[in-house]
């Protein structure tokens, strides 16, 4: 970037600075502006850039500005979606939840109003509601879209805004573009949201109740495998369960109690929504950190089993005791492979396992996975990160016939049985997980006994993850940066560790050393990956909703010893190599 442009950007984001100290009304938005002014970096990070809406639609920083959360970012958002679906003719209504965090409820209302304004009808949840639970609703109402104000398991100071479509699922790339084109057209103080009032009188806002609860909890219920093992030995179960202060606390201990597993204890201190999640750092499932009350908890209650959501409930973590008396937190893909499987013995015991059965996992998850489904003839196909790529399969599997979806997931702890919902299900996970528990400890063994059998039986397999987080407009250009020199390396070799093939799925070339190409046969992405000698594979990918560069590694060795080292020695060139990308 020349001098020049840097000081016509400059210039760009003083004016929409005053732009905004002039129209914005909200006391606490108009505060914030008062705190930043003379603050260069923070008015910079605040109006560098719109936020950007994709497949995840947004994600940001609740705060002031184009580049943050806030009523504006939001009804400027919604005015674009319904500007697309009066484009398309659209008329049967949009439905709206919201989880635990900071200014959640205000911006489902704003979401809601907004549409009202439009002339589209809105049905709005009357409480917090998991995200899995809304794109069963999508289905259920028959709406034509669907919203869910979340940030998912990102830190505190994080919201987001996700759109779903009438199949259930999020929108698609395309789609997303399309509706990006109407949310640029919009003006953020031109949209005016219904008074709320109005809106419920002219019918155009409705508020959904508990029959969509119920007809959620039915549909769930018909995905158990054992329901009389859990009818009459739950009682027997001993679990502690943590919502992370969102909204998996009801329906979570609903269905558990539902399906006879009763004897559920809950971490007092996260049990009540609170998106200030006092109690963590992160209310991430995915981070050991966040079962530490649920330790204490269980080693007074005696429990074996552990549950952990994220605010907005599409993702399970979970902890079982090993027979030392010690907790041994699960990785998303020793969950995923437990429960798939779980899913095909019992099935094959059953005689119920479909000839045409099909599991989906993303590119960046456990090959476990492969070898669970080769050893029951199940096809597992791979896809792209992001559950809805596997939602697509969901609906290609029930247009076509040609396969009976199983079930879907990604290393991300996001898992789904049925064709119900089309998003990650960390209810109807849990659901399937305690039974699954309850099975196996009427055989004497516990989850933590059941994953040592499957690493004896299936291989030794392993991943590891590093993230890399950057800020604003520096770290993107850093990361943008980053993945033009890896493309431009022809890595040869990780740790002396022979590549055998590489994968640039953007340009959609897979390249071997000899110099052969062919092509690759996922949808393009900005996605590199290489493959090993000895079954091990790394993946490199940036975020497409914040200033992150993820990297994954996998490898298989004959014992945990043998694993582990590999695992190492990847990861230690991998991470060296980009880290000194990124300085």
């Amino acid at each position: 970037i020349t001098i020049e442009n840097n000081m016509r950007c400059s210039m760009d984001i003083d004016q929409l600075y005053e732009a905004w100290c002039k129209k914005v009304s909200e006391p606490d938005l108009l505060e914030e502006l008062n705190l930043i002014r003379h603050q260069e970096k923070e008015i910079e990070s605040r109006f560098y850039k719109q936020l950007s809406f994709g497949t995840a639609g947004l994600r940001a920083e609740v705060g002031v500005g184009c580049a943050r959360m806030n009523v504006y970012t939001v009804s400027k958002a919604t005015q674009g979606l319904a500007q697309y679906l009066k484009k398309q003719g659209l008329k049967s209504g949009v439905a709206i939840a919201c989880d635990s965090r900071r200014k959640s409820t205000e911006f489902a209302q704003v979401a809601a109003c907004v549409l009202a304004q439009n002339g589209i009808k809105a049905y709005l949840f009357d409480q917090i509601m998991p995200t899995p639970v809304l794109s069963f609703t999508v289905r259920h109402l028959h709406c034509d879209a669907g919203v869910v104000v979340t940030a998912s398991h990102n830190p505190k100071e994080y919201n987001g805004y996700k759109v779903y479509w009438q199949h259930g699922g999020q929108a698609g790339p395309e789609q997303a573009a399309e509706i990006l084109g109407y949310i640029r057209k919009a003006d953020y103080f031109k949209v005016k949201p219904m008074e709320e009032g109005a809106a419920l009188e002219s019918g155009l806002l409705n508020m959904i109740g508990k029959e969509v609860d119920e007809a959620y909890y039915k549909a769930t219920m018909s995905l158990r495998l054992a329901p009389e093992v859990t009818e009459r030995h739950g009682a027997e179960m001993r679990i502690v369960y943590t919502p992370l202060h969102g909204s998996g606390n009801v329906p979570v201990r609903e269905i558990l109690r539902r399906i006879g597993i009763k004897n559920i204890s809950v971490v007092k201190e996260q049990e009540e929504p609170d998106g200030s999640f006092p109690t963590v750092k992160a209310p991430n499932p995915e981070d050991p950190n966040a079962f530490t009350l649920a330790f204490d908890l269980a080693n007074k209650t005696g429990a074996n089993l552990i549950l952990a959501t994220d605010p907005d409930s599409d993702r399970l973590g979970a902890a079982v005791r090993r027979r030392d008396g010690r907790f041994q937190v699960l990785t998303g893909n020793q969950i995923g492979s437990i429960l798939i499987h779980y899913i095909l013995s019992t099935r094959n015991e059953q005689g119920t396992l479909p000839g045409n059965g099909l599991v989906v996992r993303s590119i960046v998850s456990t090959r476990m996975a492969d070898a669970i489904c080769a050893y029951y003839g199940v096809e597992l196909r791979e896809v792209l990160t992001g559950f809805r790529f596997i939602s697509e399969q969901i609906a290609e599997s029930l247009e076509t016939k040609e396969h009976t979806f199983l079930f879907g997931f990604e290393e991300s702890y996001g898992f789904l049985s049925g064709c119900f919902s089309r998003d990650k299900d960390a209810i109807c996970a849990a659901m399937l997980l305690a039974e699954a528990a309850t099975v196996y400890e009427l055989q004497g063994r516990n989850l933590y006994d059941v994953l040592q059998e499957m690493y004896a039986k299936y291989g030794f397999y392993g991943e590891a993850v590093k993230s890399y987080t950057l800020k604003d407009k520096e770290g993107l250009e850093k990361i943008a940066g980053a993945m033009r020199a890896l493309r431009a390396d022809k890595i040869a070799q990780f740790g002396g560790v022979r590549v055998v093939k590489s994968e640039d799925i953007q340009s959609g070339t897979v390249t071997y050393p000899d110099g052969r190409e062919e092509k690759c046969p996922l949808p393009k992405s900005n996605v590199l990956r290489y493959f090993t000698e000895g079954d091990g594979w790394l993946c490199v990918r940036p975020s497409g909703t914040e200033p992150k560069l993820k990297l994954y590694i996998g490898a298989k060795g004959s014992s945990e010893a043998e694993l582990k080292a590999e695992l190492s020695r990847l990861m230690t060139a991998a991470d060296g190599m980009i880290s000194e990308l990124l300085k």
